[in-house]
């Protein structure tokens, strides 16, 4: 599945670049202002930090919610305490775009997250040309000289590379990188499996200094309760979000932990 979902984001993307080529791309991104410093938005504190997510659809369930308007989603995100916003763009099995992407950052003034499978310089110049603070990089798709490339390149542009592990091998990998966001998926890419305890095994693997992310599984405030005793500086949250009457409501709960 995951090596599915790398291949359709690729040729998505090249068929983009034959419309918008890697030059004007890369004119657009450095004419954006700085990105947001999304480290200090999710340092460790008392109080556990959120990124909410915009999400319409996954593999594994489908349709979720039809999201007519992402931008007002973000803003309440926002207003109710979120510490940034995480924004699917792939557009095949998730049902997002950049264009989401560009609406939510002009809406709310916390870190926004380029949530899809990146594996090109040129996806990344197109999360900052949408004005991305944030970009995600999955371990499991990469080899370790393209990961190597890519954080380099994040980081040059200004953003933050948030590096999302499933193993002990992928969080070794992340550390040997330098990442300073490190999430851990619950989620298995291979199967869809979840497995809640996956991040408490991981969690020691990750150096003190660095903000550790727990990622899916998170369908009640318990289970959040669950990630952030197992040290969890941060959760983040998409289908709780919005499958829910009332995502404000919720993430107000998920951050009362």
């Amino acid at each position: 599945m995951l090596a599915e979902l790398v291949a359709g984001a690729l040729e998505d993307a090249a068929e983009r670049q034959t419309e918008r080529s890697l030059s004007a791309v890369e004119t657009d991104a450095l004419a954006q202002s700085p990105a947001l410093d999304a480290l200090s938005f999710l340092a460790p504190a008392e109080q556990l930090k959120i990124i909410a997510e915009v999400k319409r659809a996954s593999p594994s369930r489908g349709s979720l919610a039809a999201i007519a308007d992402p931008a007002d989603l973000a803003s309440r995100y926002a207003a109710g305490g979120a510490g940034a916003i995480s924004v699917l763009t792939e557009g095949r099995k998730f049902l997002g775009s950049l264009a989401d992407l560009e609406a939510v950052r002009a809406a709310v003034s916390v870190p926004v997250l380029r949530k899809d499978f990146i594996a090109t310089e040129y996806q990344v110049l197109e999360a900052r040309a949408a004005g991305a603070d944030l970009v995600l990089l999955i371990v499991a798709a990469l080899d370790q000289p393209t990961l190597v490339r890519l954080h380099e390149f994040i980081v040059q542009l200004g953003m933050t590379p948030l590096v999302e592990t499933h193993d002990s091998t992928e969080v070794s990998r992340s550390v040997d990188l330098g990442a300073r966001l490190v999430g851990v998926n619950a989620r298995n890419l291979s199967t869809f499996e979840l497995d809640p305890d996956l991040f408490g095994r991981l969690a020691d693997r990750i150096p003190e200094g660095t903000i550790k992310v727990a990622e899916s599984a998170v369908k009640t405030v318990s289970d959040v309760a669950h990630y952030r005793s197992a040290g969890a500086d941060v959760v983040l949250v998409g289908e709780a979000l919005v499958t829910g009457d009332d995502p404000v409501t919720t993430l107000k709960e998920f951050l009362s932990v």
